[in-house]
């Protein structure tokens, strides 16, 4: 595979609204959370319990933050990443001496970006600039808040685990929002592509995070072959230990990344988003919550149709149902939201207007 840049402009993607990326489920969560007025604040309110001040000076003090002076190519990765996803704001970014490779985006008023020096030396440069588009369009989607919000539930529930109930019912909800959080890391592996728009370098990065850096040892083709199999499965036993293999896991497997990243390209959505088809960021608040909904139970439909593992199949009419149930729901309850929004403002008019 070629190392090299495109040989072409990279394109900027004016007011891109981050739901031109997003993994249906992940998407779905989200438009549902932005819709409900008042909950992005209560999230970061709640992201409080974690001192982000303290957190940044951590990291001042403890690793290097990139400028022009210091990893200079990086820098330019992060702003032209900012750029090319229309960020109102170029974000921090710190290298940081640890050899496992990874990288996040944590804060919630003022996000910021770490790469570990074991990520960053088994890349190369385009790969780099893959890693830190994944990490912008965190950023962009304004999953860093949610992510605060997961590692504070982790930490309450490992203080209430005495309590059975608590903790069972706290558990519940670690799992379901792992199971988001999983879905973001689909997401920006999306954005990754789209601000360094070099298909194959995506590819390469994640094929390095499976198999490290001996790249000549690898092959595509073989590693999407390993995806495939693994998603037929085996018998019921193979099943259930996928499943319980998912616990505390944050990010999907390497190559269900590659195999759900080449579908997404395969489909001709990087392309049209590229050629300007895509939704604007001024239009996030009217998105309909319901048909988010009803695409996520959809995308899961569709993931358990290409699925043959035994297990997955019992579970397609019952995905089919929750599309259309789940969609109403989340209409009914948006509706009421919005409605007691509109009465709250009209309510507050009116006392204005009797006091003045």
């Amino acid at each position: 595979m070629a190392t090299n840049a495109p040989d072409r402009a990279r394109v900027r993607l004016e007011n891109i609204s981050s739901r031109a990326y997003e993994h249906p489920a992940d998407r779905g969560a989200l438009v549902a959370l932005r819709s409900l007025r008042g909950f992005d604040e209560v999230f970061k309110r709640l992201s409080g319990l974690f001192n982000e001040r303290a957190l940044r000076l951590m990291f001042l003090s403890s690793a290097v933050r990139v400028n022009e002076q210091q990893f200079p190519e990086v820098h330019n990765y992060v702003r032209d990443a900012a750029y090319i996803l229309d960020l109102d704001e170029v974000p921090e970014l710190y290298i940081q001496m640890n050899p496992r490779p990874n990288a996040m985006a944590i804060g919630s008023h003022k996000p910021f970006i770490v790469m570990t020096t074991g990520l960053f030396d088994l890349l190369d440069a385009e790969e780099q600039r893959f890693v830190v588009g994944h990490e912008v369009g965190h950023i962009l989607s304004g999953h860093a808040v949610y992510r605060t919000m997961l590692l504070a539930l982790i930490r309450l529930a490992a203080r209430v685990a005495w309590i059975p109930l608590g903790y069972i019912g706290i558990r519940a909800i670690v799992t379901a929002l792992e199971e988001w959080y999983r879905k973001s890391e689909l997401s920006c592996d999306r954005a990754g592509v789209l601000a360094g728009q070099n298909p194959d370098a995506a590819k390469r990065a994640l094929m390095k995070l499976a198999g490290g850096s001996r790249l000549a040892e690898m092959n595509p083709d073989s590693f999407l072959e390993q995806a495939r199999e693994y998603e037929r499965g085996g018998d019921a036993r193979d099943s259930l230990i996928k499943l319980l293999s998912l616990m505390g896991q944050t990010h999907p497997f390497a190559v269900i990344r590659m195999a759900e990243l080449t579908r997404w390209l395969d489909n001709g959505d990087y392309q049209r988003i590229i050629n300007g088809d895509y939704p604007r960021r001024d239009s996030d608040r009217t998105a309909n919550v319901g048909e988010e909904a009803r695409s996520a139970a959809n995308s899961y439909r569709e993931s358990w149709e290409r699925s043959e593992d035994p297990l997955l199949g019992t579970l397609r009419d019952v995905a089919g149902s929750a599309a259309s149930a789940g969609g109403r729901i989340f209409d009914t309850v948006a509706d009421r939201w919005k409605s007691a929004g509109t009465r709250r403002t009209d309510s507050n008019a009116g006392s204005s207007s009797s006091s003045s």
